[in-house]
């Protein structure tokens, strides 16, 4: 069974997606969240396998600084949003499922997501059309320099977790 964890800010929603999650048996969603400190407490509390993350979330929360906390605290996430990054954030999340969607979407974004959890070839059917899924960087041969960043990747956690710090920082009102 895949435990997930909601992140979402909108009660009636997060409601909505823990129904159309856990029409499938699989899949069991073990807390709902709407803001970072209700996300932390609770991954902490349940070990989630998964993240179901928004990014514009209530009081001024951004679902990126929410991804850096679960990340520190080995929780994979997918991004559920309606308006998603500009460019693939790997370092944060596994994909990223657009607003609105369908059962069979949630069902086939978190079914391929764990396939890639598992280290299992997804086999499953392609992936909807509103799923992005983001590819892993991948390592370079040895003896080989690593190949110079694409524009808007984000090589590291440190360097996120930086600039989200000052991003936070130059907003705080």
């Amino acid at each position: 069974m895949l435990k997930l964890l909601i992140v979402e800010d909108d009660s009636q929603l997060a409601t909505t997606l823990k129904y159309l999650v856990e029409d499938n048996p699989r899949y069991r969603v073990m807390a709902i969240a709407s803001d970072a400190e209700g996300a932390v407490a609770a991954a902490a509390e349940h070990q989630p396998d998964l993240a179901l993350l928004d990014l514009q979330l209530a009081r001024g929360t951004s679902g990126f600084s929410v991804a850096v906390h679960l990340g520190e605290l080995d929780v994979p996430c997918l991004f559920v949003t309606g308006k998603p990054p500009g460019f693939p954030m790997p370092d944060l999340a596994m994909g990223c499922l657009m607003k609105p969607f369908t059962a069979e979407e949630v069902h086939r974004a978190i079914g391929l997501a764990e396939d890639r959890l598992r280290g299992r070839e997804a086999l499953r059917q392609k992936p909807p059309t509103n799923f992005t899924i983001y590819e892993e960087p991948s390592a370079p041969a040895q003896g080989y320099a690593d190949p110079a960043p694409l524009p808007g990747f984000i090589p590291s956690k440190l360097s996120l977790r930086t600039r989200l710090e000052h991003w936070i920082a130059g907003h705080a009102g």
